[in-house]
């Protein structure tokens, strides 16, 4: 990854306190896994952005890199990396995504 890119990237990340690397748009997923994000994040009422991978194949391939996780979608919550798909699920399951949200959108 160049230095451009992660600084990209940085930037992207440090100014959303909600941000979904995705494929398409909050308002036109391209892939289920996508979908199932922005379904949850949309459930808890919370604001988020998001960034389409597929109109941006560095961001698409940098991403992966950045995180260290190989699929999208990845969601960032206050600067750091959450998880895919299966992780918000999982932890929206049980009632943690909620409070991670609510302390990242009080601070």
């Amino acid at each position: 990854m160049t230095p451009e890119l992660k600084e990209r990237i940085d930037h992207l990340v440090k100014q959303n306190k909600i941000l979904v690397f995705m494929k398409g748009t909050k308002l036109m997923p391209q892939c289920g896994f996508s979908n199932n994000v922005v379904q949850i994040l949309n459930t808890l009422g919370v604001p988020f952005e998001t960034v389409d991978v597929l109109a941006d194949y560095e961001i698409r391939q940098g991403i992966k890199e950045y995180s260290n996780w190989p699929t999208i979608p990845q969601v960032y919550i206050n600067g750091e990396f959450v998880g895919g798909s299966d992780v918000l699920i999982e932890q929206y399951q049980k009632g943690e995504l909620q409070q991670i949200v609510e302390v990242a959108l009080a601070s």
